[in-house]
């Protein structure tokens, strides 16, 4: 017998809402029923593109549509407090594009918000989902490696990104941090959890964000995290995991890896390759898969992307940005700091 369908809706008209909306559409369980923008002709543009039933120009009407059992939010990301703010107000269950706010405060009150109204939420940091990323978390956790001593991962774009672009507005959330460098941040807290201990430096823009971050973090074991993200240089995009009796190494795209190669002390080394049928983004698919089969089962939250741990990701961005002097317009700097205490400055 198959199962009920999900209906989404989708919260947001630009590049990425497209590619997921793509897969949603694929998929045989899911059912996108209606579409929202900030204007009726963007929203009425994208419905006919994917040939869904209703357009709406505002997000209020999205929010209040009671045939939508969960909103996908992809506004860019300093929208993403207030959006996903008003889906939940309104009964909706909320996927929220990643990073999940703009800063660890924003994502306590969406937290709280979801844990009172009994609503559905979790941040679309797909990777987490990604299967070959969830069997190597298993195996360093199973002590495949020994006791995690470094970890190393970074992503850039070369760019070059003019001012007015996203990426360089401080209005919209921009720098490298905020929308490269949560994909090392959260890689190496899947793996060892809230660092103790966090130093940072970065090459700031005359917008004020940062061009590129380089954050080493450190925890209570003596494990270090080597990490770096740029919008000025196209990097490996590359991660390794070094423990006491081996080495991981995933080679380009670690967030969506195709492979990873296991060494251990005294014997060959091991490859672990994808299923496949998941091309270069199927992770999106195991995303929306995830929300349904927690939906369907009543959690409110997922377990491969509690909410705490998306919390202490945003700390620790918090915690970076602090450290090279990035501030978006509107924070208040004692209430964004207030979030990042308990991580240590480092030496």
């Amino acid at each position: 017998m198959a199962e009920q369908k999900v209906r989404w809706g989708v919260l947001a008209t630009g590049g990425m809402a497209a590619t997921f909306t793509a897969d949603l559409v694929d998929l045989p369980d899911a059912e996108v029923v209606a579409v929202a923008s900030r204007t009726e002709a963007a929203a009425k543009t994208f419905a006919e593109r994917f040939g869904i039933a209703r357009a709406y120009g505002g997000w209020e009407a999205l929010a209040q549509d009671e045939d939508i059992d969960v909103v996908y939010v992809a506004t860019p990301h300093a929208a993403h407090r207030a959006a996903a703010g008003l889906c939940l107000e309104a009964g909706r269950g909320v996927l929220c594009e990643k990073p999940f706010t703009l800063n660890a405060r924003e994502a306590a009150e969406l937290v709280a918000l979801a844990r009172d109204r009994g609503s559905f939420l979790m941040e679309a940091m797909w990777m987490y989902c990604n299967p070959l990323v969830r069997r190597l978390k298993a195996l360093v956790d199973d002590g495949a490696i020994g006791e995690v001593r470094t970890i190393q991962a970074d992503f850039g774009l070369a760019g070059p990104f003019p001012p007015a672009h996203r990426l360089r507005d401080p209005a919209q959330g921009g720098g490298a941090l905020l929308d490269l460098g949560v994909y090392p941040v959260s890689f190496a807290q899947l793996l060892l959890g809230e660092p103790a201990g966090v130093t940072a430096s970065a090459t700031l823009s005359e917008e004020g964000v940062d061009l590129q971050t380089g954050a080493l973090l450190s925890w209570e074991n003596g494990a270090l995290g080597a990490l770096h993200c740029s919008i000025v240089g196209g990097t490996a995009n590359s991660a390794s995991i070094t423990g006491s009796t081996g080495r991981i190494d995933v080679p380009y795209g670690f967030f969506f890896p195709t492979h990873f190669v296991l060494h251990r002390d005294g014997r060959d080394p091991e490859e672990f390759t994808a299923d496949p049928a998941d091309g270069p983004r199927a992770s999106l698919k195991h995303e929306a898969r995830e929300v349904m089969r927690a939906l369907r089962a009543g959690e409110t939250e997922s377990p491969l992307l509690p909410l705490d741990g998306t919390l202490a990701v945003m700390r620790t961005l918090d915690a970076i940005r602090d450290r090279v002097g990035v501030r978006y317009p509107g924070e208040d700097l004692h209430e964004r700091r207030s979030g990042v205490r308990g991580i240590a400055a480092g030496s």
